[in-house]
C-alpha cells in the first residue's frame, strides 16, 4: 500500500472552475507570478499543490464577488513542465489523493491561496458488479474512439476493473454541473459513485441492458 501523501503546511491552493478527480489529467497554462513561483517550488520540493473548485467569485483578476471555494479538493502532482515562452509555462499534472481543508483559505501577500489540510482516505479497491458492466464497457469503447482520433483523455494504466477509476473517468466526461461533479468526487464509496453514474447513463440512453 502506498504511503499517505505528506502535505505542505499550509497547502498551496490552485482554485479552478473545474473538479479534478483522483487519477485525472490536468493541463494548465501558467502565467501569473504567484503560480509560476508555485510551480517552481513544487518542482524543487517534489510536493503537490491542491486543486479546489470555485463555488463563487473570479479567482483571477479583481472581481466584485468574494471568492468561495469547496472544502474538498484533489492533490495535483507535476508530471510535465514546458516553458512555452518567457513567463509562460505549460504544465501537465496528475490528480492524486483527495484532501479536506481544515480552515478557510487565506491569501499570501503575492495572492497565493493556502490553507491547512488533511488527506482523505483513497477509494477502496472494488470490482464493478455485474449490473455495472455495461457502463464499464461503454467507457472502454469511449476510450477506443478517443484514441482513434489521437486524443489521450486519461493517464495509463486504464483500470477498468476498478469501480472508483471507472466512475472518476466517467465523471470527467459527463456534461453535468460542477456541483454534481463535486458531490460525486466527495463520495466515500466508489461503488455508490459508479452506481450513480450508471443511473445517469441509463437515463440518457447511453447504456442499456
Amino acid at each position: 500500500m502506498a504511503e499517505p501523501a505528506t502535505l505542505p503546511a499550509p497547502l498551496p491552493l490552485f482554485p479552478l472552475q473545474m473538479v479534478l478527480f483522483p487519477g485525472g489529467l490536468l493541463s494548465l497554462r501558467v502565467f501569473e507570478a504567484r503560480y509560476l513561483d508555485l510551480m517552481s517550488e513544487c518542482l524543487r520540493t517534489r510536493q503537490p499543490f491542491g486543486v479546489v473548485c470555485l463555488k463563487a467569485g473570479a479567482e483571477a483578476g479583481r472581481g466584485a464577488q468574494p471568492v468561495q471555494m469547496e472544502d474538498v479538493g484533489v492533490l495535483a502532482r507535476l508530471d510535465d513542465v514546458d516553458a512555452e515562452q518567457p513567463g509562460i509555462l505549460r504544465v501537465r499534472c496528475l490528480g492524486g489523493e483527495r484532501f479536506r481543508l481544515l480552515q478557510p483559505p487565506t491569501q499570501r501577500d503575492n495572492g497565493l491561496w493556502t490553507a491547512p489540510a488533511e488527506v482523505m482516505a483513497p477509494d477502496a479497491a472494488r470490482v464493478p458488479g455485474p449490473a455495472l458492466l455495461a457502463t464499464v464497457g461503454a467507457l472502454a469503447e469511449a476510450i477506443r474512439k478517443l484514441q482513434a482520433s489521437d486524443r489521450v483523455p486519461f493517464a495509463q494504466p486504464y483500470r477498468l476493473d476498478d469501480a472508483g477509476w471507472v466512475a472518476n473517468r466517467w465523471c470527467e466526461l459527463l456534461p453535468i454541473s460542477l456541483a454534481a461533479k463535486q458531490k460525486l468526487m466527495e463520495l466515500d464509496d466508489p461503488g455508490t459513485r459508479l452506481s450513480l453514474v450508471d443511473g445517469y447513463l441509463r437515463d440518457k440512453k447511453v447504456v442499456s441492458g
